[in-house]
């Protein structure tokens, strides 16, 4: 592979929000998942995992994750009482292990907010349409129709390193998965919930989630001709 052809790959992966009823072959599979592992790391300690979730598990996961949402959703419906909005507030408390909620600073605020306009333009949601922003959520939370859930987990005890070399091997991955068709999207909000991965995993105590993602193969759907943004990096 030339540079020109690995420009190419990395300019032609992009965050999929739409995906085909159509599952990902175990050697296909296996084959970015060996690509993932030839990712760079501190000191070679690779203090991460991955969970892969397809089939049933995976349907009990989307479940169980739209169940999560829903009660976060009906905790902000103003059309119900006060008393009811307290309960499912309670059912939907997150319980994550990193801030999935937390503030942005300005700056940055000021570029997800940016994002956030485009997206929405782009898939015809007016900003009061709260009916098509609920449903928009939850397709994050179905994982857009993916066959493939994953979870990245890293070293509680070995942070930030940890996340750093998980970030290298997602990367890796998604790129991986690019060259051999498959299509991608990572999903931070599903680390808002522990309780559906640990339902369907034996997840070490020293392990903390830091996000999820999806793969499989895009649809043709008007929703995949967005594209984010890519500015270049800021130098010092």
């Amino acid at each position: 592979m030339t540079y020109k052809d690995f420009c190419q790959l990395a300019s032609e992966r992009f965050s999929a929000r739409d995906f085909l009823n159509k599952p990902i072959e175990q050697n296909v599979l296996e084959s970015i998942l060996h690509t993932a592992s030839l990712a760079p790391s501190w000191s070679n300690t690779r203090a991460y995992a991955l969970a892969i979730a397809q089939g049933g598990k995976k349907d009990r996961i989307v479940k169980a994750y739209l169940d999560k949402c829903n009660a976060m959703l009906k905790a902000k419906d103003k059309s119900l009482s006060e008393s009811e909005r307290a309960q499912f507030a309670q059912e939907s408390a997150p319980n994550g292990d990193v801030p999935v909620a937390k503030p942005y600073p300005d700056d940055l605020k000021q570029r997800s907010a940016k994002l956030g306009l485009a997206l929405y333009s782009h898939l015809g949601i007016e900003r009061h349409d709260f009916a098509a922003r609920n449903a928009h959520t939850r397709r994050n939370f179905e994982a857009f129709g993916a066959p493939v859930i994953g979870f990245v987990l890293a070293r509680r005890d070995f942070m930030p390193f940890a996340a750093m070399d998980a970030g290298l091997m997602l990367q890796t991955l998604f790129l991986a998965a690019k060259d051999l068709g498959v299509d991608s999207c990572p999903l931070g909000v599903l680390a808002t919930w522990r309780d559906p991965l640990d339902a369907e995993f034996d997840v070490p105590e020293n392990m903390e989630l830091l996000t999820g993602f999806a793969l499989g193969y895009a649809s043709d759907s008007h929703t995949n001709e967005f594209r984010a943004e890519h500015p270049k990096i800021e130098l010092l």
